[in-house]
């Protein structure tokens, strides 16, 4: 599933990335929260992706929602309009879901790309894999307060390269309200219900950072530093409650997103915008 937002370069070879699997063992849904996207993707010729226009426009969680609604599959990725699968991610997936069956997702990492497509490894990439979690082999199962815990001192998954098994996407979806924290929201509302996750070991998309991103414009604002500390104030008391004591600490620490707003507040070519949002 892509959830988009009208028709761009990037978007376009984010849907090439999905063609050229080495695995055929996919469908394509594109959902266009924008306009313009239709006739190219309908002039693809291709069965097996589709297109759906959204009658308003619902906004990005809305629109992610969209997606889990519209899904078919027992495996559902919900691909970032600006991200690229590399060409053996469906084929790794499909094999690793097979040996972990109970699996509520799995995640296989990224390489990081710029706005020109070119490999970059800026400091929250940097950081993100300094926090994660390594697999001791080819890929490992992980669940509980652990992966909470780990995922609340630094949120390092990537989205857009996680596989979720339908019924748990479903069944838990996006709360309405979230558009910088609703991954990590949905992984813990997972984890928390008993599910696990499957760490494969090594990357399988590409992964766009450039200014234009909604992370990027929400830590220009501060609307993104905003969201996470609600976020967080309510999950700690939660999990204090529910006995995970250090996931708990993790998340009353945030510590990661106040480094984030830290280096914000403290970059020399910051404008005073962006030293506004992050001094909130």
């Amino acid at each position: 599933m892509i959830p988009a937002y009208g028709d761009d370069a990037l978007v376009r070879e984010t849907v090439a990335s999905v063609l050229g699997q080495h695995d055929p063992g996919w469908r394509l849904t594109v959902v266009d929260d924008g306009t313009g996207l239709g006739d190219w993707v309908r002039g693809l010729g291709d069965e097996r992706v589709s297109y759906h226009a959204n009658p308003v426009r619902l906004g990005i969680n809305r629109n992610f929602q969209r997606c889990v609604d519209l899904s078919e599959a027992e495996l559902v990725v919900l691909l970032g309009a600006d991200d690229r699968l590399l060409p053996d991610f469906v084929g790794r997936v499909r094999r690793e879901a097979e040996r972990h069956p109970d699996a509520a997702f799995l995640h296989t990492g990224a390489r990081i790309i710029d706005g020109a497509g070119r490999a970059i490894m800026p400091l929250v990439d940097r950081v993100k894999r300094a926090t994660s979690i390594r697999p001791a082999g080819t890929s490992e199962a992980v669940g509980g307060e652990r992966l909470a815990a780990s995922l609340l001192r630094g949120n390092w998954m990537y989205f857009p390269s996680v596989a979720f098994r339908r019924d748990p996407l479903v069944a838990h979806g996006f709360r309405a309200g979230y558009d910088i924290v609703l991954d990590l929201d949905l992984y813990l509302r997972i984890l928390r219900a008993g599910g696990h996750a499957v760490l494969l070991r090594e990357p399988g998309i590409e992964y766009r950072r450039h200014p234009g991103s909604l992370s990027s414009t929400g830590a220009t604002d501060g609307s993104r530093f905003a969201e996470e500390r609600a976020f967080f104030d309510e999950v700690a008391a939660e999990l204090a409650a529910e006995g995970w004591p250090r996931a708990a600490r993790a998340a009353r620490w945030h510590l990661t997103s106040r480094l984030h707003a830290l280096t914000k507040l403290t970059a020399p070519r910051a404008r005073p915008r962006e030293r506004e949002g992050a001094r909130r």
